[in-house]
């Protein structure tokens, strides 16, 4: 009798893992047409266990979301800057994402080498640079040594850009609940201002080894994911600002925008869902020049 019991708990058990599973890699994001699809990833190249595991679930959810592209936010390639390192700590646990044709461009965090710059898997042009997808202008900082150069630089592409979407991502978060690092308050005095006059819509950083979604700050929306290869478990110091934080597992998140909306999911190491939204693009007010 005890066995019996026994095996109908074990049935039931499976059968909730099952369920569990299933419905813990659901896609939430809309999937629409012609839509600019890609995945986040930051401080992801340690080489370790997590790290393939995480690429395996990018993998995955590629099936039902076919990104075309992934952002790096920093730390890609942890110790030595050897040919080993960029072959276990990038290029195989990236394989299968590699080999589909998904392009993967850096950012430098403060564990990297400048001379990943020249690594040609990562896109890099310079320590720093501008590329488009759709509507989506992005602005990648070296947020190691924001110098006068790099500032001017920044100006000048944003006043320049007419795209509906800008969008920054550097290694070191300007808002972070992290109890080991937090906000960068020196950068944010040097970049905010420029982010709030030209109108940037949306920051990515890492640095910090959690998954975190700040409230919106000056019209800006500032995500942490730097989860893809590190973590510290129990780091967020929850405040105020903090309107989603994820610090149990790895995880990445999954991005799509059409029209004025954005749209994210944030999936952990095991498949499942720990946050999910949509940023809307607010609307640019139109002043006519028609007399009274």
């Amino acid at each position: 009798m005890r066995r019996h019991v026994r095996d109908l708990i074990l049935l039931l058990v499976g059968i909730g893992l099952i369920v569990e599973t299933h419905y813990a890699q659901k896609l939430l994001l809309p999937l629409k047409e012609k839509s600019v699809r890609f995945a986040v990833i930051g401080d992801s190249g340690s080489g370790n266990k997590g790290q393939y595991e995480v690429a395996q679930r990018m993998l995955e959810y590629r099936q039902k979301f076919p990104f075309e592209f992934v952002i790096m936010l920093g730390d890609n390639i942890y110790g030595t800057d050897s040919s080993s390192a960029y072959t276990k700590n990038f290029e195989l646990p990236y394989k299968p994402l590699l080999d589909g044709g998904v392009k993967f461009y850096a950012a430098l965090g403060n564990h990297d080498n400048p001379d990943q710059r020249l690594y040609k898997l990562f896109n890099m042009q310079n320590r720093y640079y501008t590329y488009t997808k759709g509507d989506i202008r992005f602005f990648v900082l070296d947020s190691r040594y924001m110098d006068p150069e790099q500032l001017k630089w920044l100006k000048k592409e944003l006043q320049s850009s007419g795209s509906p979407w800008k969008i920054c991502y550097l290694h070191h978060p300007l808002y972070s609940s992290g109890g080991a690092h937090g906000s960068d308050t020196d950068l944010r005095g040097l970049l905010e201002p420029l982010f709030v006059k030209y109108g940037v819509n949306v920051v990515f950083a890492g640095h910090d080894h959690f998954y975190e979604r700040v409230r919106s700050q000056k019209g800006i929306y500032y995500f942490i994911s730097g989860a893809a290869g590190k973590l510290r478990r129990g780091n967020i110091r929850r405040t105020e600002m903090t309107a989603k934080g994820f610090d149990q597992d790895l995880s990445f998140m999954l991005v799509e925008v059409s029209g004025d909306e954005l749209h994210f999911q944030v999936i952990s190491r095991t498949g499942s869902s720990v946050d999910v939204g949509m940023i809307q693009r607010p609307v640019p007010k139109v002043i006519s020049s028609a007399p009274n």
